[in-house]
């Protein structure tokens, strides 16, 4: 019982940090701002917009999170597994968000990102 908590928990955690990732660009793109820094009268100034911030924060926050699934899994595995589902789901984000168009390459690269996931988890003499 202890074995199936700590993978739905390890699972939980991807999954947290791929909502994460996908929202903090998301907003970052949606707020429009990618921030002024300046300074004034010896006085540093940072200006970002309230959406942009929100997108930083939830980035922020996917990065501290791939921290611990870094030391949770192998690197060979997470990486290559986390990298392939944030790209797909950008790219799906970007076609239903903000209206970006997609081709036959772009069709063609996901369709081998999701062939190469399926293939690094398949079990080892299967």
């Amino acid at each position: 019982m202890e074995k199936r908590r700590k993978e739905t928990m390890k699972i939980i955690l991807i999954i947290a940090y791929l909502v994460l990732t996908v929202s903090g660009l998301v907003l970052m793109k949606l707020g429009g701002n990618p921030g002024t820094i300046s300074i004034e009268n010896k006085t540093f100034n940072f200006g970002i917009s309230l959406i942009s911030a929100l997108g930083f924060i939830c980035y922020i926050a996917s990065f501290l999170l791939f921290t611990r699934l870094v030391v949770m899994f192998d690197l060979s595995y997470i990486m290559p597994l986390c990298t392939g589902i944030v790209q797909i789901l950008t790219l799906v984000a970007s076609v239903l968000i903000f209206k970006e168009g997609y081709n036959w390459q772009t069709i063609t690269g996901v369709s081998l990102v999701i062939v190469g996931i399926v293939l690094m988890n398949l079990k080892k003499g299967t």
